[in-house]
């Protein structure tokens, strides 16, 4: 069944979700279903000048749900951002909210919904410990997710990462009822999405995958989510880069990105580690710098993950099946779709290593990498991602 009218249904795993091409249209029965009856749509600042946007508002209105509109997001979003945010859900007297875009306004959507309950600042409920058990679960907006990229799998996610401005660092916040209630999951909305766009997003969906598959931790579910993530984004990523208006794609995509989503609950790693200082400090696309520093990562941790990948490679039908095998498929996939091969093309310069490596060895995600990593090991993992060298390690 791989026809795009075939594709469509309704999940509830993790969450209750709606799938298929034209189902934004249910977008006000979903508000109706879970109380809403004033909603806040987040979404960025150039999606909220898109007819996709526009017309999700007067839809809502001409059913009934008058909804209001917030968008003085970032693409790296940033703690004011849902400060603003929570002011102009109290100010509007909304009841609920519509996460609407990529990663950057889901993530804000959710936490806006989240802050709106709370007393105490957002960096109090970062993901360590039991934070979040601080929180006031009563006071939490109910959230509907519609995602229009296929990468980041927010949509999913009981988390989100926001760049805390006066450390300069990215911090997760956590909390479980973050994760919103009901997905639209329709894939006619990311038809729109340029080349460059669909390969960074997708290439996210597969980090998600690859780095969950990968963790040491015992989670058979998360890793039978992961491998067939990896199959669809194998598939049909090329087919959506290459040809942005079919919609089979774009389905297989989305779902891939939500099953990536779904299984970094096992964890994630050095490759999330490396990433997410270096777009606080340069500001790059997430999932553009998750696909350059992959490689550099796999073959870092050669000797713990050789088996597992070469389990992984006979799944995707890959010849001879070894940890090269997907090796190379990584960097003929990221040669095909345009991904750049080192940190230095992203603009990153060996001046701030040193930082990117304290950073990075304080990021949560660096204790899921399945070989033990602290800052000289990420700085070597650095090193090599800023020359382009895939030698293993020593």
């Amino acid at each position: 069944m791989t026809d795009a009218p075939d594709l469509k249904g309704n999940w509830n795993y993790p969450t209750t979700i709606r799938f298929g091409a034209g189902r934004i249209a249910e977008l006000p029965e979903a508000c109706r279903e879970l109380g809403i009856a004033r909603p806040l749509l987040v979404t960025d600042p150039g999606l909220a000048q898109l007819p996709m946007v526009q017309q999700a508002i007067a839809h809502n209105e001409q059913a009934g749900v008058p909804t209001g509109l917030f968008s003085d997001i970032k693409p790296n979003p940033v703690g004011k951002n849902v400060d603003d945010g929570v002011r102009a859900y109290r100010d509007g007297g909304h009841d609920g909210v519509i996460a609407y875009g990529g990663g950057s306004a889901l993530d804000a959507g959710k936490a806006i919904a989240f802050m709106a309950g709370q007393t105490r600042p957002m960096w109090d409920f970062e993901d360590i410990g039991d934070n979040w058990k601080a929180a006031s679960a009563g006071g939490i907006a109910p959230i509907i997710g519609v995602p229009t990229t296929a990468g980041t799998g927010s949509e999913v996610g009981r988390a989100a990462v926001f760049l805390q401005e006066t450390s300069a660092t990215k911090k997760i916040i956590f909390h479980p009822k973050m994760l919103p209630s009901i997905v639209i999951e329709d894939p006619a909305l990311t038809v729109g999405l340029p080349p460059h766009i669909t390969a960074g997003t997708g290439m996210d969906a597969l980090a998600h995958c690859l780095e969950a598959y990968c963790v040491p931790a015992y989670h058979p579910m998360a890793e039978g989510i992961a491998v067939e993530g990896m199959r669809l984004v194998k598939e049909w990523l090329p087919v959506a880069v290459r040809d942005g208006s079919n919609i089979t794609a774009r389905a297989h995509m989305m779902v891939a990105a939500s099953m990536g989503a779904a299984a970094f609950q096992k964890g994630l790693g050095a490759i999330h580690a490396l990433s997410h200082p270096v777009g606080a400090l340069y500001d790059t696309h997430h999932g553009m710098t998750n696909a350059v520093v992959m490689p550099y990562v796999l073959a870092f941790n050669r000797d713990a993950i050789e088996g597992k990948l070469a389990r992984l490679a006979a799944w995707l039908q890959l010849p001879k099946p070894s940890f090269q095998a997907v090796m190379d498929w990584v960097l003929r996939l990221r040669d095909e779709i345009g991904i750049v091969h080192t940190l230095a093309d992203l603009g990153v310069g060996a001046d701030r290593l040193e930082e990117l490596a304290q950073m990075a060895a304080l990021d949560p995600t660096a204790g899921g990498n399945p070989v033990p990593v602290g800052v000289p090991e990420l700085r070597s993992m650095f090193v090599s991602a800023l020359e382009g060298r895939l030698a293993q390690r020593a």
